[in-house]
C-alpha cells in the first residue's frame, strides 16, 4: 500500500466455482501463490528509511532481512502473517514446503534481531500499523499448530519486548487518537496490538492497551458513518472502532456502547454498501478493495458480540451482518489478480475476513 510504479504479478486466477464461494477452502490455494510471490520478491519496494546522511544507502534487504519484499515493510509482514496462517490452515504439499521454507530463511533469530533493532532506534517508524501486524505474525507463528512455524517463535522475543515498549510510550504520550481510514488509524492498531498481547500471554501490554481504548473511545456515540469514505480509505474508522471495543469491553458494557456508537446507521447506508473502483491501476483507488474487505470483517465481528451481549436485541447485528457477505465479495477477485497494487497486500485482509465469517 505504497505508491511506486505499478508492476503485475503473475498470481493465478480464481476459478469460476471458487469466484462465488465465499469460503476458505476455495480460496486458500491461490492466496498461498499469492503470499509466496510477494514474500519473495524483492521489488519493487517502496523503502521509508530516514536517510541519515549521504552513506546511509543500505538496501532494503540490508536494513529488514526479514521484510524486504512484498512492496513495502508492512505490507510484507502481514503478507508473512497470511503464508504462516495458510500453511497451518492447510495448502496444497508443494506450496506448504516451498512456504515454510522461506519462512524459516526469512524469520531467522539473527534477521528477526536486526528488525527490532532497526524498530527500537526508528521509534516511530510504522507506528502503529506495521507494529500491529508484526504483533500479530508473533502471535501466529507462536501459536501456530505446524511445528516447523512453531519453532520459529523463540525469535520473536526481542521483537515483541520492543514493540511493548513502543506501544506503552504512545498511547501513554498521546492524548488523542487518531481516526482516518488509513495507516494511522489507532482502533486498528490497537485491536490487532491487543489480541497478539493477549495471545502471547503479555497481560501488561493487554491491560494498557485495553485502557487507552476506554479513554480514547469509550465516551463516543452518533459516530458520523456518512461522513466516511475518502478516496484511499481500506479501513472504516467507525468499524475499525467498533471492533476494537467489542474486543476491550464485556458484554454487557458493549451492547449499549455499540447501540449508542451506532445510532446513525440505517439500511442501505454507504457505510454498508461496496465501493466503486474506477481505475484498478490507481494505487489510491484500490485501497477501497481492501475497504470493503476490512468492513466485511469487522462488521462480523461486531454483530456476534452484539448478539452475545443481548440475544433478544438483534437489529443492528443483522443490518451489519447482511452487509458483510456483500463486502467479502467485493474484494476477493483483486486479491489474486495481476495488480501489484492490488496483490501485495489486499489477500491478507480478505483471510482475516473470511474468517470472521466461518467463526461465526
Amino acid at each position: 500500500m505504497s505508491h511506486s510504479d505499478p508492476a503485475p504479478v503473475g498470481s493465478p486466477s480464481v476459478s469460476a466455482s471458487s469466484a462465488t464461494d465465499l469460503g476458505r477452502a476455495a480460496w486458500a490455494p491461490g492466496f498461498a501463490a499469492v503470499a509466496l510471490e510477494n514474500v519473495t520478491r524483492e521489488y519493487p519496494y517502496a523503502a521509508h528509511h530516514a536517510t541519515s546522511g549521504p552513506d546511509d544507502r543500505a538496501l532494503p534487504v540490508e536494513l529488514h532481512p526479514a521484510f524486504a519484499t512484498s512492496y513495502d515493510w508492512h505490507s510484507s509482514v502481514h503478507m508473512h502473517w497470511l503464508a504462516a496462517r495458510l500453511v497451518a490452515f492447510g495448502v496444497p504439499a508443494d506450496l506448504e514446503a516451498r512456504i515454510t521454507s522461506v519462512l524459516q530463511a526469512h524469520l531467522s533469530t539473527e534477521h528477526l534481531a536486526t528488525e527490532a533493532a532497526y524498530l527500537r532506534e526508528t521509534p516511530h517508524y510504522e507506528r502503529p500499523y506495521g507494529w500491529a501486524w508484526l504483533m500479530r505474525l508473533a502471535a501466529e507463528v507462536s501459536a501456530s499448530e505446524v511445528p516447523a512455524i512453531r519453532a520459529l517463535a523463540p525469535g520473536f522475543a526481542p521483537v515483541v519486548q520492543v514493540l511493548e515498549d513502543l506501544v506503552t510510550r504512545w498511547v501513554d504520550g498521546a492524548a488523542h487518537p487518531v481516526r482516518h481510514g488509513a495507516h494511522a488509524n489507532s482502533a486498528f492498531g490497537l485491536l490487532l496490538v491487543l489480541e497478539g498481547a493477549r495471545s502471547l500471554g503479555r497481560d501488561d501490554l493487554a491491560a494498557t492497551v485495553s485502557r487507552a481504548a476506554r479513554e480514547w473511545f469509550g465516551d463516543d456515540a452518533g459516530w458520523p458513518f456518512a461522513w466516511e469514505r475518502s478516496g484511499h480509505d481500506f479501513l472504516s474508522a467507525g468499524l475499525a472502532e467498533a471492533d476494537l471495543m467489542r474486543a476491550v469491553l464485556p458484554a454487557s458494557e458493549f451492547g449499549p456502547w455499540a447501540r449508542a456508537f451506532f445510532a446513525e446507521v440505517s439500511a442501505g447506508d454507504a457505510v454498508l454498501t461496496s465501493t466503486t473502483v474506477r481505475d484498478e491501476n490507481d494505487p489510491q483507488q484500490v485501497h477501497l478493495f481492501g475497504l470493503d474487505l476490512s468492513r466485511a470483517g469487522s462488521a462480523r465481528r461486531v454483530a456476534d458480540a452484539l448478539r452475545a451481549s443481548d440475544p433478544e436485541d438483534t437489529a443492528l447485528a443483522d443490518l451489519l451482518d447482511g452487509a458483510a457477505d456483500r463486502l467479502l465479495a467485493s474484494g476477493l477477485a483483486a486479491s489474486v489478480g495481476q495488480e501489484y497494487y492490488s496483490t501485495h497486500w489486499l489477500a491478507s485482509f480478505a483471510w482475516d475476513a473470511m474468517e470472521s465469517r466461518e467463526h461465526a
